[in-house]
């Protein structure tokens, strides 16, 4: 597993080194097109970091400087030391930001919706339309159809959007599914707004599940095998 620093120092060496942080840079070639396609994609691993303007200008000009061969401004071998640490303490706050978000959503979200419902283990639900065939049990494989977002809107998978439906056992997915499918029947759709300890935890799932997530879900039942 790669460390925190790793990550970064795969990051930052993606990012363009002379004209990233220039918005009104213009990509003139192929190449340069890819090279932002790169590092947009590795730079959004960062964004778990929250940066400010000054520490992004301050990656770039020691991307810049190394890329071309420069003297560091710095001891860099002193500040090595500082990276791990710094960057363990941004993701725990980071964390905790995001768990404590998706609590509160949880909770207006129960409040909003009458026909909402919450398990002893956390999970929010709402049965979006009844079926009328055989529920799964936890050891059974399913066909669904699922939709995948953030609370903030943003898709990170999604079934629907693919066209094709899929097939899983219910004892290989996270617990907020192999709990939330139990209440469904056969021809039935539920939302399931799943905390972060019943989905993928402080970990998360990078780069489109961040730490302490939580998740949403609508899922249409087609089949109990």
């Amino acid at each position: 597993m790669k460390t925190i620093a790793a990550l970064l120092t795969v990051s930052i060496l993606t990012m363009s080194c002379t004209q990233a942080g220039d918005n009104n840079y213009k990509l003139n070639s192929e190449d340069e097109k890819t090279f932002y396609s790169i590092g947009y994609h590795w730079a959004s691993k960062l964004k778990i970091f929250n940066l400010s303007d000054g520490e992004i200008k301050a990656i770039l000009k020691g991307v810049a400087a190394s890329t071309k061969g420069d003297k560091a401004e710095l001891d860099i071998q002193a500040y090595s030391s500082k990276v791990e640490p710094m960057l363990k303490s941004r993701m725990t706050s980071a964390m905790g930001t995001t768990k404590e978000q998706g609590k509160k959503y949880i909770a207006n979200y129960l409040k909003k919706n009458a026909t909402a419902k919450q398990t002893k283990s956390g999970l929010a639900y709402e049965v979006l339309k009844e079926g009328s065939g055989k529920s799964p049990k936890a050891t059974d494989t399913v066909e669904v159809h699922y939709h995948g977002t953030l609370i903030n809107g943003v898709v990170f998978d999604s079934s629907v959007q693919r066209n094709k439906t899929i097939e899983f056992p219910l004892n290989r997915v996270i617990k907020g599914w192999t709990e939330g499918l139990q209440l469904m029947k056969e021809g039935g759709k539920i939302k399931l707004i799943i905390p972060s300890e019943l989905a993928y935890g402080d970990n998360g799932s990078p780069p489109k599940i961040p730490g302490g997530a939580t998740l949403v879900f609508e899922v249409e039942l087609f089949k109990v095998k």
